[in-house]
């Protein structure tokens, strides 16, 4: 696949840029909004090629000089701005890099284009640097700011700009696109597609571990061992599987994914739904002895477990209060 047919979903969006291009009512600014592994890096990339192509058609060729300068991101009119700063854009970086960059026509091209990655990074100075150049753009700029939340964007931005909100993929979508391009059997697929829930960059990555058979059995042994192991021993196994490429919040949804099946069984004795289907003996087990409140606490803790990490708070103090948590709301 190539062109916009490598975009999973999204087919609004898809729709709305493609006829940007046809009418040539391209607008001088975008924002992509949408969590991470949602496919706005994707989206961006092939919009950018595709004003860029000498084919001058809305979709890009992906084989003129244009399109492969574009897809080496070598293209001299097609800008990625870069920040030094992990946890921000300084004004700096926006000025040096798009306001005053901005001027210079394109080089080879109709526009020129500037791609912001987690643009919800900039400070208040740098979005207040880039709002002269989106109240007044040169008739060839388009900036595309792809963010997770639009809403660290100040108003005045957010008025200026086209808001392109990314949904959901269809679980079925994700699940045929795994099997189609990757190439991985339907049983993992399903997993994978179910456990992304319609993130698509998130199937990617656990469709793409070294092993995925390892990860997910070490997951399953995990959950129905759970109540017999040490916690010091239940860390140990969740470090581990690092090791295959996969991150501990990603396992941790693996985890949730498996107690999502344990509390719908429970509800509906119907194992049609269940995702894991290799696992009905263990869910079903599991959940005569588990209460419907205690479900819903592991399911919040291991969420919240998330949050930690994502804060940074120190693992093995997060990882002792889950599997604690957990253990003890294995009994009905």
């Amino acid at each position: 696949m190539s062109g916009w047919d490598e975009v999973i979903g999204h087919k609004q969006i898809v729709d709305h840029l493609k006829k940007a291009i046809e009418t040539g009512k391209v607008g001088h600014s975008y924002i992509f909004s949408g969590e991470k592994g949602s496919g706005k890096l994707m989206l961006a990339n092939t919009f950018a090629r595709a004003l860029q192509c000498t084919e001058e058609t809305s979709r890009p060729c992906d084989v003129c000089a244009n399109c492969r300068r574009a897809l080496d991101r070598n293209h001299p009119d097609i800008k990625y701005v870069m920040h030094k700063k992990p946890a921000s854009i300084s004004v700096d970086e926006i000025r040096e890099q798009l306001v005053e960059d901005v001027d210079i026509r394109p080089y080879s091209s109709q526009y020129k284009v500037y791609i912001v990655q987690e643009a919800e990074k900039m400070t208040p100075q740098a979005q207040n640097a880039l709002l002269k150049t989106l109240e007044e753009p040169p008739e060839y700029v388009v900036i595309l700011l792809l963010t997770s939340n639009e809403q660290y964007f100040l108003e005045t931005i957010r008025s200026r700009c086209v808001l392109l909100s990314l949904k959901m993929v269809p679980d079925e979508q994700i699940k045929a696109y795994l099997m189609e391009e990757i190439h991985i059997p339907d049983y993992e697929a399903g997993i994978c597609a179910a456990y992304a829930q319609g993130n698509v960059g998130k199937a990617l990555r656990l469709a793409s571990a070294e092993d995925f058979i390892r990860v997910k059995d070490s997951a399953m042994r995990l959950v129905k061992n759970i109540s017999r192991m040490e916690i010091p021993e239940i860390i140990d196994v969740v470090r581990e599987v690092q090791e295959f490429r996969v991150s501990v919040p990603d396992f941790l949804d693996l985890l949730a994914l498996w107690y999502r099946d344990m509390i719908y069984f429970k509800a509906t004795r119907d194992p049609s739904r269940v995702v894991f289907q290799d696992q009905l003996r263990s869910i079903s087990e599991t959940a005569k002895i588990c209460s419907y409140e205690g479900v819903e606490e592991i399911l919040k803790a291991l969420e919240t477990a998330r949050e930690r990490l994502a804060a940074n708070v120190n693992f093995d103090l997060t990882m002792e209060l889950l599997f604690l948590l957990i253990k003890e709301n294995m009994h009905d």
